[in-house]
């Protein structure tokens, strides 16, 4: 007995211009587009952070005249909370985005990837939420005691 000879071009290979199928289970461009979030992000992080430091620390004076008046004036502006909030948000999304790729990488059981996932969102949650709510919160107003 022999085999039926079947030859390569019917074993499956689609012609070069047939629509290409979408595989099962394929992934969403997520990975992409987190990748990129973190090129843009650092770029406007620069920017901000540098800015940040070159108005904090040279122009205004010196780090020895920051103290609560020198924040009470600050965010008395509307362009200066943006500006803190922004680089809170992004600084913060930023982390926590390099951290997720960090476990994804490391964490060898699904179970530990679920748990440290989890616990990096609440903590990135939590640290946004209290941010946000002290820039727009903050009274110039309260004194020490």
């Amino acid at each position: 007995m022999t085999a039926a000879y079947d030859p390569p071009a019917t074993r499956g290979i689609e012609a070069p211009r047939a629509p290409k199928k979408r595989v099962a289970g394929r992934r969403s461009n997520f990975e992409m587009y987190s990748w990129l979030f973190m090129r843009l992000s650092g770029i406007v992080l620069v920017v901000l952070v540098l800015g940040h430091l070159l108005i904090m620390n040279v122009l205004d004076g010196g780090v020895h005249k920051i103290n609560w008046g020198f924040v009470a004036g600050r965010w008395a502006s509307p362009f200066w909370q943006i500006w803190d909030l922004t680089m809170l948000w992004l600084a913060e999304l930023h982390g926590a985005n390099g951290l997720r790729t960090i476990i994804n990488d490391y964490s060898r059981k699904d179970g530990t990837r679920f748990v440290l996932t989890i616990l990096l969102a609440a903590s990135v949650l939590l640290t946004l939420g209290v941010g946000t709510f002290v820039i727009f919160t903050f009274d110039p107003t309260l004194t020490s005691k």
